[in-house]
């Protein structure tokens, strides 16, 4: 009997050392994670609320972000201006993340409870979009006094921006309309309904119903995108928020002509 239990305790003392290890390794490999890291197992879906700037880099993220984890289903992103996505959190609308073109409307949801911590992901800057061939000349900033041009509303990120490019840069733009998102504005201008627009560098790539160029002063108002799982967001949205910042989803947005923070 002795010799059994001489036996037993140094085997029972390494199964314990062996499990300890085990176990420390673990916390280890998931403090010392990055952004964007696999998750093995997850599973459901995520519903994401994103600034309509986004949407083409985005729409590449999600279907990256579910090659990676085919067990999750990115509901169709919610893209529209930042400040009508926060409102709409505001009264009671359901996503996992949100991502806005701007600080000050990000910072408008952490007030009222809804998020906390976001972290920056890219930049961008403005460029003036004509209609392809320029038909009304514009080539400079204060050209947009003389001729139809439509903006941003002050409230979203862009029109935000542009009035602080254009109030710096000392010219007086009667706008021909006010749109609530920067896709509206790009549009109208593509269309020709306008001869000249403030949309985001990245918006205008690949784009050939237009043509633009960056004017005086733009390198100096630059919009930075946080993004944020929303409080109750589920561990997918979480994962979600974080494969954004991750290296391969930045490689989509610097591909795009996106910026680092």
């Amino acid at each position: 009997m002795r010799i059994r239990a001489a036996l037993t305790l140094p085997l029972l003392a390494v199964l314990l050392l062996a499990g300890c290890s085990t176990t420390a390794s673990d916390s280890v490999s998931g403090e010392d994670s990055e952004p964007g890291t696999a998750q093995p197992g997850l599973s459901g879906e995520v519903t994401v609320f994103a600034a309509a700037s986004l949407r083409t880099a985005f729409d590449e993220i999600a279907e990256a972000f579910e090659q990676q984890h085919p067990n999750v289903d990115v509901n169709p992103i919610v893209y529209d201006g930042s400040s009508t996505l926060v409102t709409q959190l505001q009264e009671g609308a359901s996503a996992d993340v949100l991502a806005t073109a701007d600080e000050r409307n990000m910072q408008t949801l952490v007030d009222a409870d809804l998020a906390s911590d976001p972290q920056l992901f890219a930049t961008n800057t403005l460029v003036v979009a004509v209609p392809a061939g320029n038909p009304a000349g514009v080539d400079a900033l204060d050209d947009l006094a003389d001729v139809v041009t439509v903006l941003c509303a002050p409230e979203v990120p862009c029109g935000t921006a542009s009035m602080t490019l254009l109030d710096t840069a000392g010219v007086t733009v009667q706008a021909a309309s006010l749109e609530q998102n920067v896709t509206a504005v790009l549009q109208k201008v593509a269309a020709g309904e306008a001869d000249a627009g403030l949309v985001y560098a990245t918006d205008v790539a690949g784009d050939d119903a237009v043509e633009s160029f960056a004017p005086e002063g733009a390198d100096e108002v630059v919009n930075r995108y946080p993004i944020v799982a929303l409080d109750g967001a589920s561990e997918a949205g979480v994962a979600f928020a974080e494969f954004v910042r991750g290296d391969e989803a930045q490689q989509i947005l610097g591909g795009l002509g996106f910026g680092t923070p």
